[in-house]
C-alpha cells in the first residue's frame, strides 16, 4: 500500500496496506458478526491478514517496506494458490483480507481474487496507490465484493505528499482516485506515514482527511524496513512520538471518522493512561472496541502473507515464519516458532516483559528487530517506564532475583 500500512503493511484494516505504508482498510478487526465457530477451538486466531499480492509498482515510495519497483517479479502466487489459500484461511477464521502490494490492481486477476474471497464469506479490502483507480475499477471493486479501500495521504499538499512518494501527481492521482470511489458508493480511508518530514503538518492532513469523507484516518509511525530503513533520520524521537500519540487521543473525540495510529503500540499505554487520569477505567463495556483493541497485533490476531507465499507476523519484520506453498497458512498460524513467541508477551526482553501494559501493548517487534537485531527486545521508542513492583512480580514470575 502505497501510503499505506506503509507497504506491507500494517494492521488497520484498509489497512495495514500489506504493502508499503499502505494501511489496512477494512474497518475494525473486531466486528465479524455471527457464523459457526470454525476456530476448532483455538485461543488465537488471525482477524486481519495483509496479503501482498504482488510486489510491482508504479510508485517509487521513499519509506517502501518492499523496496517495490514495477516488477515483474517472478514466482509470484498463481491464481490457482491464491485460492487455495483463501480457501484454507475460511476454512478455520474469518478475517479481513487486506489486499496489497506493490500495486494490487497490476494484477490480472485481481477481481477473480477479490470474488473468490467474497464468495467464501471473507471481508475483502484493499490498498491501491491510486493512479489505476477510475471510475470503471471503482465499479469493480464493488461488483467483486470489495468492501473498503485505503488511501495514502502523506501531506497536506501535492507538493508535500509529491516530495515524499518521489513521484510527481501522486496527489493528484490520489485526490482523483478518491472522487472516483465516493461516486460509486465504496467507503474509504486514508493512512498517513508519519516521519519528520510531515509531522508539523498532522493537523491539516487531518483536516483533509475530513474534508474528504474518509470513514476511518490511520496514522502509521515509520518503521525502519525496506528503503524506510534509510530514512532512521526520518523517525521521530521518541519524545516526539509520545507527545504526538497524546495528540491522537485528545483529538480521537473530536472527529467524525475513526482515527487512531497504527504501529504505535504504546498509543494503548497512553489512552488507558489518559483515562484513568479521568478516573475512568477501560473496559468493553464502557469503550467498546477501544478497549479490545491492542498495540502490536503481529502473530496473534495479524500475519503477512507475501507475494510468494512467505508468512510473517507483519510486513515489516521480515523474519519468515513459513511458506504456504509447503504447508498450510493454518499450520503455520498454529507452529510456528515466531508467531509463539508472539503471543508469550511475558517472556519479552526488558521492559516490555514486565510493563504493567504489556497486554495491551507490546512493544513494535519490528522497531526492535531493527534497532537491535532481536524481535523479541523492548521497544526503542518507549519512553514509559514500569513501575518498581511490576519489574519484581516478573521477576518473581521467573525465579530470578530483583
Amino acid at each position: 500500500m502505497h501510503g499505506s500500512m506503509p507497504k506491507g503493511h500494517p494492521h488497520e484494516v484498509p489497512g495495514m496496506k500489506g504493502g508499503h505504508g499502505h494501511g489496512h482498510p477494512g474497518g475494525h478487526p473486531g466486528g465479524h458478526g455471527g457464523g459457526p465457530d470454525k476456530s476448532g477451538g483455538r485461543k488465537w486466531l488471525p482477524k486481519l491478514i495483509a496479503w501482498e499480492l504482488t510486489r510491482s509498482c508504479n510508485l517509487d515510495c521513499i519509506h517502501c517496506r518492499a523496496a517495490a519497483r514495477f516488477g515483474p517479479y517472478p514466482n509470484e502466487l498463481t491464481t490457482e494458490e491464491c485460492f487455495k489459500f483463501l480457501d484454507d484461511v475460511a476454512s478455520f477464521s474469518n478475517p479481513i483480507m487486506i489486499m496489497t502490494g506493490g500495486e494490487p490492481m497490476l494484477r490480472d486477476d485481481i477481481w477473480d481474487i477479490a470474488k473468490y474471497g467474497t464468495k467464501l464469506g471473507l471481508r475483502m479490502v484493499m490498498a491501491p496507490c491510486g493512479f489505476l483507480v477510475t471510475e470503471e475499477t471503482a465499479r469493480k471493486m464493488i461488483e467483486s465484493g470489495i468492501q473498503r479501500v485505503s488511501f495514502s495521504i502523506d501531506g497536506a499538499t501535492a507538493e508535500s505528499h509529491d516530495n515524499f512518494r518521489r513521484v510527481p501527481g501522486a496527489f493528484a492521482s490520489v485526490m482523483t482516485a478518491i472522487e472516483n470511489v465516493k461516486k460509486v458508493g465504496l467507503p474509504f480511508q486514508v493512512n498517513t506515514t508519519i516521519t519528520r518530514h510531515n509531522l508539523a503538518e498532522l493537523p491539516k492532513i487531518l483536516e483533509l482527511v475530513i474534508s474528504l469523507g474518509a470513514v476511518a484516518h490511520h496514522p502509521f509511525l515509520l518503521v525502519p524496513t525496506g528503503r524506510g530503513a534509510q530514512l532512521k533520520d526520518q523517525e521521530i524521537s521518541p519524545e516526539e512520538y509520545e507527545k504526538s500519540l497524546s495528540w491522537f487521543y485528545e483529538m480521537r473525540d473530536r472527529v467524525p471518522l475513526q482515527f487512531k495510529p497504527t504501529c504505535a503500540p504504546h498509543y494503548y499505554r497512553i489512552f488507558r493512561q489518559k483515562e484513568r487520569e479521568k478516573g475512568v477505567t477501560v473496559t468493553p463495556e464502557t469503550h467498546g472496541l477501544d478497549a479490545m483493541s491492542k498495540g502490536c497485533m503481529g502473530g496473534q490476531s495479524f500475519a503477512f502473507v507475501s507475494n510468494t507465499g512467505k508468512v510473517q507476523i507483519c510486513g515489516f519484520l521480515d523474519v519468515e515464519c513459513g511458506d504456504i506453498r509447503k504447508e498450510p497458512f493454518h499450520v503455520v498460524w498454529d507452529n510456528s516458532k515466531v508467531f509463539q513467541e508472539m503471543r508469550a508477551w511475558d517472556d519479552y526482553n526488558g521492559r516490555c516483559g514486565y510493563c504493567e501494559f504489556r497486554k495491551v501493548c507490546g512493544g513494535c517487534r519490528a522497531r526492535a528487530f531493527a534497532f537491535t537485531g532481536d524481535y523479541m527486545d523492548e521497544e526503542p521508542f518507549c519512553t514509559y517506564q514500569p513501575s518498581d513492583a511490576a519489574k519484581k512480580a516478573h521477576a518473581e514470575r521467573h525465579g530470578e532475583k530483583v
